[in-house]
């Protein structure tokens, strides 16, 4: 088990461990076989980026059963998902902001995110595990009232894809098993969502394989796994922690 986090120092990009406070800086390939570099810094001394830069974020909608029994929905005979673009993509501690021309309600997500690590193409669900890396927090934010303000068109991409909605991080953790995971989501430190991993109707071993009979997923992606109920409306200066035990705390603000 390890806590993988990608950060700058001294002008140039690292990987490495965190333990506590103290990153031990490791050399090559994430997804490959990391050398320690024997280099121990402080926390305190490096800016930390998003512990990988995917090349999509894969979001699912109507994935837990209590939110699909209190909005009534059912099962979907396969996962609903959606696309984040590149440009979303925000580190812990940097800024959620509001689209130019939007003054309509935000809302957070709070997400169990699965980090891809080898890449795979039509896999069952024996197979997943093997090409999961680890799992992250993801706050998957949404302007709400963009998604249905066109009735020919639900418009997903626009309303998750702006840029900065797509905060994850702030490290990967290796080597656990997520089913017995909880998420929860503080504003302002207070929490607003709570709940558990084993509510979901595609857990991450399936949601992978099913994904992945789609489309092909490759070291680095990100799917984040849906959310349950209590997501709600943030506004400027607001705090957002997304809170899962084990895996990290994923905090950012709203401008």
């Amino acid at each position: 088990m390890a806590y993988w986090i990608r950060f700058t120092h001294a002008g140039k990009t690292h990987i490495g461990t965190l333990e506590g406070d103290i990153v031990e800086v490791h050399d090559g390939d994430l997804f490959g076989r990391p050398l320690a570099t024997g280099v121990r810094l402080p926390l305190t001394a490096v800016k930390l980026l998003t512990p990988v830069t995917p090349g999509k974020l894969i979001g699912l909608w109507n994935n837990f059963h209590q939110r699909a029994q209190a909005e009534g929905l059912s099962q979907p005979p396969h996962p609903l998902y959606f696309i984040k673009a590149d440009t979303s993509y925000l580190a812990e501690g940097e800024a959620i902001r509001r689209p130019a021309g939007y003054d309509g309600k935000i809302v957070f997500e709070g997400e169990l995110g699965i980090v891809i690590g080898k890449a795979c193409r039509n896999i069952g669900v024996a197979e997943a595990a093997g090409h999961i890396f680890g799992y992250t927090c993801v706050n998957d934010v949404t302007a709400r009232d963009w998604l249905k303000c066109d009735p020919s068109f639900v418009q997903w991409t626009r309303a998750k894809g702006c840029d900065s909605f797509g905060p994850f991080g702030p490290g990967i953790r290796t080597g656990i098993e997520p089913d017995g995971l909880s998420v929860r989501v503080l504003v302002n430190g207070e929490e607003k969502q709570n709940y558990p991993v084993a509510d979901m109707f595609y857990r991450p071993r399936e949601v992978v394989a099913r994904i992945s009979q789609d489309m092909s997923l490759s070291p680095g992606d990100i799917i984040s796994c849906g959310t349950s109920l209590g997501a709600g409306p943030i506004q400027s200066g607001d705090t957002v922690q997304v809170v899962i035990d084990g895996v990290g705390i994923l905090t950012n603000r709203v401008e």
